[in-house]
C-alpha cells in the first residue's frame, strides 16, 4: 500500500518494482498506474481481453497469461484507446554505458542519454535517458501525458543515471524532465542532451530522430585536412545566422537553414572566404545573448529550422569549398529555470560557491571542470558536433575566463587554486582533454582559442606542454591596431608602435587576426565609422586597414557587413544594411575584401609562413611618415611579396624601398585603386628593381605610394 500511496503522491523512486509485468506465486501479475480511467484491459496477442480492476486509487492490477500484451483503456465518457505500457519493457543501457559514464570517458554521451527514436523488443518508441544523482524520482512529462510526472517515473539504473521506453513517441513530441530533489522540490527542466527545443520563449525540448541524414561531402571530409593546417590560407566569415538577411515579405523573419545554404554560402564563396564562423548555434532562450548563455548545447537552435536542415547548411558549404566554424560556450551557462542550474536540486553542473560558480560580469554560471561527468558532457557535446554535424571546427568563447580563477573579480572574491595561485588547474585540464579528444575523433578539423591574455602556449600540442589549440585570436593585434587607425593621421606617427609592436609576438601562437562581432556593438562604432576623417578618408583608412590586415601574419577573420563598410553599428534584431552595400564606396570595400581574399589564397608567400618567422621580414618601418613596408615569404621558388602601407593622406612619389631580389615586381593589388573608390593613383602596374642597396637590401625599386593605402608587389618576371 505504501508503494500504491508513493505513486499516487509521485514520489515513487522505484516504479518498476511496482508497475509492470511480475511473476509471483500466484503466477504473473500485472499492475498499472493511470489516473482519470473507468476501466482498463490488458489485450493479449492472440486477441483475448484480461480485466484489470482498480485495487486503489489510480491503480489497476491483476492476473494475466504470459506473453507480449498492450492495454485498452476506457474513459469516464466511454471513449477507448489501446496504449504500449512502458513497464513492461527491459532496459536498454547496459554495463559498459554505465561504466563509461561513471568514469567520465564516455566520448559519445549522446548515444547514452537524451531522446533517442528507437525499435526496442520490436516496438517503436523513444528511449530516454538523463544523470541526475541526487533526485528522488525523475518522470518524463510531456502533452503525450498532460504534463503529470505520476505517470511515467523512469527506472534508477547505477551511476545516478534514470532511464525509460516510452512506445509509441516519436519525432516531434515535447517532453520534459520533472524532477523530484531531496526536499521535496519539484522543478521541470529541459532535457541537457535534448536534440531539439521549442522556439523560445518556449522551453520544452522536442524529441528529434537524428537518423537518416544522407551525408554527400564525403571529398571534403576526406581532404579537409589540407584546409585546416597552419600553412593554409584560412580567410573567416563570421556570422549572426539571425541578422544576416531577413525576409521581409514574410514579416522580417530571418533566413532558414535551408535559405541560408542557398544565399550565405554563395554569398561567401563570391567573396573569396574560406570558411564560415557562425555564432553559436546551440539552443539558447535570450535573443539578446547572440548564443553565448546557451541552454540547449546538443540542441541547433529551431529559429532557423530543425537539425536536419542545419546539416542542410553545412552540407551546402562543403559542396561550395566552404568550411563551417561553431562558437561554441562551455564557459557558462545561463541561470534560467529549465536549463542545467541546480538540476536535481544540486549543484550538479555548476560550482556550489558563487566565489567559483558564478560569473558576476554575466549572471551565468561557472561549470565545475573538476567533475569527471561534467567535463564528460562538455567534451562529448564538442565530439558530438564535429560527428553528427560534420562541422569543421569550434571556436571556444571566452577562454580567457575559464583559465583564471580571479578572472574579473577583486580580492576575497576567489578561490585561489590548490597551490594558492590564481590558474584554474581544472579548466585548464578540460581544455587539454578537449583538444587532446576532438583532434583525435576527428584529425582533420581545427579548435581555436579566443583567449585575450599571454597565457602561454595556448596553439602547442598538449604533448608539449600546451592547451592543444590549433589556433589562437590574435586579441593584442586587434586592439592596438584599431587604436592606431582611430587617430588622426596627423597623429599617427606617436603611435606607430601600435602597428608594428604585434610582430614582437606574432609567431608565438598559430594566430588568427580577428576583427569580430565585439568590435562593431556597444557603442564601439562600426568599422568605417571607427575610422578619422571626411567620408572619403574613412572609406581610404579602412581599405589600407584591411591591406594591411591581409598583408600582415596571421590568418584572416572578419564579421558580417564588415566587407563592405556597413555604416551602422551591427543590430542582432534587424538585417545587415543592404541597402548602403549597393553605393559605390560600399561596393568599392566589398570588391576590396573578394580581391584580398583571392591574392591571399593565390599567393603562397602570403600564407604558407604565417607562423614562423621566416616568412616576414621587415623592409622600411617609417613612423615619420606613417609608413610601413614588408616582405613576406614562402617555400622556396614561392615568389615573395612586399606590402607597402602609407597611413597619410600624403602621396608619395619616387619612395624609393629595398626589395629581396632584382627584376620586375608587378603592382596587384592597390587600395587606392579607383575600382575601389579611391584615387587611383599607383604604379602603372609594376616597376623594375634597381641595382641601388636599399634598406639592407642589394636591389630596391622607387614606386608611388597612394595616400592612406596598402599595396601589394610580386616578384616575377
Amino acid at each position: 500500500m505504501a508503494d500504491i500511496d508513493a505513486l499516487a503522491a509521485a514520489c515513487c523512486d522505484r516504479p518498476f518494482d511496482v508497475l509492470g509485468p511480475h511473476m509471483t506465486q500466484a503466477g504473473r501479475m500485472l499492475a498499472v498506474f493511470h489516473p482519470d480511467l473507468a476501466s482498463l484491459r490488458a489485450v493479449m496477442a492472440d486477441g483475448g481481453a484480461v480485466d484489470l480492476p482498480r485495487v486503489a486509487g489510480d491503480v489497476f492490477a491483476g492476473p494475466v497469461p504470459d506473453g507480449p500484451y498492450r492495454l485498452r483503456a476506457t474513459s469516464g465518457g466511454g471513449v477507448e484507446w489501446e496504449f504500449e505500457d512502458p513497464y513492461r519493457f527491459g532496459p536498454m543501457l547496459g554495463d559498459l554505458d554505465l561504466h563509461l559514464l561513471a568514469e567520465g570517458t564516455h566520448r559519445r554521451l549522446w548515444h547514452a542519454l537524451g531522446a533517442h527514436v528507437v525499435t526496442h523488443e520490436g516496438v517503436r518508441g523513444t528511449r530516454f535517458a538523463v544523470w541526475a544523482p541526487n533526485a528522488r524520482r525523475v518522470s518524463v512529462v510531456g502533452q503525450f501525458n498532460r504534463w503529470d510526472g505520476r505517470r511515467h517515473p523512469m527506472r534508477r539504473l547505477g551511476q545516478g543515471i534514470w532511464e525509460i521506453f516510452l512506445p509509441d513517441l516519436t519525432e516531434g513530441e515535447l517532453y520534459k524532465y520533472e524532477i523530484l530533489d531531496a526536499r521535496g522540490a519539484v522543478r521541470q527542466k529541459a532535457d541537457p542532451v535534448g536534440f531539439g527545443s521549442q522556439h523560445p520563449p518556449e522551453k520544452a525540448s522536442i524529441v528529434r530522430d537524428l537518423s537518416g541524414f544522407g551525408w554527400k561531402d564525403g571529398d571534403w571530409m576526406r581532404d579537409r585536412a589540407a584546409a585546416h593546417d597552419r600553412r593554409a590560407p584560412v580567410s573567416i566569415y563570421e556570422v549572426h545566422l539571425g541578422s544576416w538577411r531577413r525576409r521581409w515579405d514574410d514579416h522580417g523573419r530571418p533566413l532558414s537553414y535551408k535559405e541560408l545554404a542557398r544565399d550565405l554560402v554563395g554569398y561567401a564563396r563570391d567573396m573569396g572566404f574560406t570558411h564560415l564562423e557562425l555564432l553559436p548555434v546551440s539552443e539558447f532562450p535570450f535573443d539578446g545573448s547572440w548564443g553565448y548563455q546557451p541552454v540547449g548545447l546538443y540542441a541547433p537552435t529551431i529559429r532557423f529550422g530543425p537539425p536536419h536542415e542545419f546539416r542542410d547548411l553545412v552540407e551546402a558549404a562543403h559542396q561550395a569549398g566552404l568550411g563551417v566554424i561553431l562558437d561554441w560556450v562551455p564557459g557558462h551557462f545561463p541561470t534560467d529555470a529549465h536549463g542545467l542550474a541546480q538540476f536535481d536540486g544540486t549543484a550538479l553542473y555548476e560550482h556550489a560557491d558563487p566565489r567559483e560558480g558564478f560569473h558576476q560580469d554575466w549572471n551565468t554560471l561557472i561549470y565545475n571542470y573538476g567533475r569527471t561527468e561534467v567535463q564528460n558532457f562538455l567534451i562529448a557535446n564538442a565530439i558530438y558536433w564535429l560527428d553528427e554535424y560534420h562541422v569543421d571546427g569550434l571556436r571556444v568563447d571566452a577562454v580567457a575566463s575559464m583559465l583564471y580563477r580571479d578572472y574579473s573579480r577583486r580580492d576575497g572574491e576567489w578561490v585561489p587554486n590548490r597551490d594558492g595561485g590564481r590558474e584554474n588547474y581544472e579548466a585548464i585540464d578540460f581544455l587539454k582533454n578537449m583538444n587532446v579528444a576532438a583532434y583525435g575523433e576527428h584529425p582533420g578539423i581545427m579548435t581555436v582559442a579566443e583567449e585575450s591574455t599571454s597565457f602561454p602556449q595556448v596553439s602547442a600540442p598538449v604533448d608539449a606542454g600546451g592547451l592543444g589549440f590549433g589556433f589562437k585570436w590574435n586579441m593584442g593585434w586587434m586592439n592596438d591596431t584599431l587604436r592606431y587607425m582611430a587617430h588622426d593621421p596627423v597623429h599617427r606617427s606617436h603611435h606607430h608602435h601600435l602597428m608594428t609592436f604585434g610582430l614582437h609576438y606574432a609567431f608565438s601562437e598559430n594566430f588568427i587576426l580577428p576583427i569580430s562581432h565585439d568590435e562593431v556593438v556597444h557603442g564601439k562604432g562600426s568599422m568605417l565609422r571607427k575610422m578619422p576623417g571626411d567620408e572619403w578618408q574613412q572609406f581610404a583608412n579602412l581599405r589600407a586597414y584591411y591591406g594591411f590586415m591581409w598583408g600582415h601574419p596571421g590568418k584572416k577573420l572578419l564579421f558580417m557587413g564588415c566587407e563592405w563598410g556597413q555604416p551602422e553599428e551591427w543590430n542582432h534584431d534587424g538585417e545587415l544594411n543592404w541597402h548602403a552595400a549597393e553605393q559605390p564606396m560600399h561596393r568599392g570595400v566589398q570588391a576590396l575584401v573578394r580581391d584580398l581574399n583571392a591574392l591571399y589564397r593565390a599567393q603562397p608567400s602570403l600564407h604558407v609562413a604565417d607562423a614562423v618567422p621566416e616568412g616576414f621580414r621587415w623592409i622600411a618601418n617609417d613612423p615619420a611618415q606613417s609608413v610601413m613596408a614588408w616582405a613576406r615569404f614562402g617555400d622556396a621558388g614561392d615568389p615573395p611579396v612586399v606590402v607597402v602601407s602609407n597611413m597619410t593622406p600624403v602621396p608619395r612619389h619616387d619612395f624609393r624601398i629595398g626589395v629581396p631580389r632584382g627584376g620586375r615586381w608587378h603592382e596587384v593589388l592597390n587600395t587606392d585603386a579607383a575600382a575601389y573608390g579611391g584615387s587611383g593613383a599607383g604604379n602603372m602596374g609594376g616597376t623594375g628593381a634597381d641595382d641601388i642597396p636599399c634598406h639592407g637590401m642589394d636591389a630596391s625599386i622607387s614606386i608611388t605610394l597612394p595616400p592612406l593605402a596598402t599595396i601589394f608587389f610580386v616578384a616575377g618576371d
